[in-house]
């Protein structure tokens, strides 16, 4: 430094000055790289008839985003959900999610669609190579057939076939007990109504083969008058009833068949029936309804459900549905992939979230899977009972047996050519 003349080291000190500037400049931006936000992209039902899913759906992705954002995220990057209404119309959930991904930087899509929708994110995130995470479809086949399938398509929802084959096998048995042997089936006219339907009254032979379906019915998806579906059904002179009806359709079904007696003397067993905003939008639960669960805080009867339940209430003001305790599932999943992988590409995370279990106050024993040979959810609590008026609406619920589900699963993807 010595052998430098006076010109030089100005010069020296002067580049010097400029690197230091340079770099401070430069580190907010590194920074900000660094902490950019996980943006994901949920399109979802926020407007009409059953805005209940999106609502219900948001708010659980929400608490659960909040949670993982408070505890620093994935070393100071936070999840940013970003939510879009579909307005319960297919085309319009694939462009909002193609939306999400090509102009909103959404790395992620949690899809909260019901069926009708679903499949179109699904082909939206195929197409786009981004991860999806489906949490409301409940069509078995967007999981089970290889064709529909996709490595990076994930479903956190119950599906179609498990709920058959506990409300299949529950069914049967109350079928020999009272003498039902005369069925007939109402259930919305697309793809999850038509599968679901096919796939209980499936079940509910083979548990009980003297069964006779005289019948069936359907109604359109947001329908809004239900007579000819009530007056066909009393033609008929069923002794029990099978319904894949949901959220406001039921609820509209049910309180219009009640003017009509539907219920007098005939069994109803409505798939969906026990969650909070039907139950408590009926204006009157008839006798003889019986339901899969939904969402009750009291099924599974553990202090971990009773608790997450009363969080949401606090936070919300409203009662957690089936579609919160998916979508807070779904959230959990995802946030355990990032952990795991220290990263959002959805490729990795992909990889990681096969076969994953995580620690669950909806699982059947403590924990939920997501199922690595078709990416999707097992081990949730599933069962069917006899609904009461009052809480807890369905105080002895037969739990379903995930043995028996798997093995009779095995049996109808083979029937189905899915295997």
């Amino acid at each position: 430094m010595s052998d430098l003349t006076s010109q030089q080291r100005r010069q020296l000190l002067k580049f010097g000055a400029s690197a230091v500037t340079a770099a401070t400049l430069s580190a907010p931006f590194i920074s900000r790289a660094q902490n950019k936000n996980i943006r994901i992209g949920m399109p979802t039902i926020l407007s009409g008839r059953v805005a209940m899913l999106g609502q219900a759906s948001s708010n659980a992705a929400s608490l659960e985003v909040e949670k993982f954002n408070a505890a620093g995220g994935l070393n100071g990057r936070k999840i940013e959900l970003v939510i879009r209404d579909s307005k319960g119309q297919p085309q319009e959930a694939a462009r909002v999610a193609r939306e999400l991904v090509t102009s909103e930087d959404c790395e992620i899509i949690l899809d909260a669609e019901a069926s009708s929708g679903g499949f179109a994110v699904h082909e939206v995130a195929r197409d786009l190579g981004v991860l999806v995470m489906h949490t409301c479809s409940e069509t078995s086949s967007l999981t089970a057939d290889p064709k529909i399938r996709t490595p990076l398509g994930f479903r956190c929802a119950r599906q179609g076939v498990h709920d058959a084959i506990v409300g299949g096998a529950y069914a049967a048995q109350v079928a020999k007990e009272k003498n039902l042997k005369r069925w007939m089936t109402v259930s919305p006219d697309y793809a999850y109504g038509r599968d679901t339907t096919a796939e209980f009254m499936e079940y509910l032979k083979l548990f009980n083969p003297s069964i006779e379906i005289t019948g069936d019915v359907w109604p359109k998806l947001f329908q809004a008058d239900y007579t000819e579906a009530i007056t066909r059904l009393l033609q008929g002179k069923p002794q029990a009833i099978y319904s894949a009806l949901w959220g406001g359709d039921l609820t509209s079904f049910i309180d219009q068949a009640g003017i009509y007696g539907l219920f007098n003397e005939r069994e109803f067993f409505a798939v969906n029936m026990a969650d909070y905003a039907v139950l408590h939008a009926v204006k009157n639960v008839p006798r003889g309804l019986h339901s899969g669960n939904r969402y009750l805080k009291s099924f599974p009867n553990t202090p971990a459900n009773t608790n997450w339940s009363n969080a949401y209430q606090a936070r919300f003001k409203d009662l957690p549905l089936n579609w919160a305790w998916q979508n807070a599932a779904a959230v959990q999943f995802l946030t355990s992939a990032m952990k795991k992988t220290n990263s959002a590409d959805g490729k990795k995370m992909a990889e990681a979230l096969r076969g994953m279990s995580i620690d669950s106050p909806f699982g059947s024993n403590g924990k939920l899977t997501m199922r690595a040979e078709d990416n999707t959810l097992v081990d949730y609590a599933v069962g069917w009972g006899a609904l009461e008026p009052k809480e807890p609406f369905m105080s002895k619920p037969l739990p379903g047996n995930w043995k028996q589900i798997a093995e009779l699963e095995v049996q109808w993807k083979k029937r189905k050519s899915y295997s």
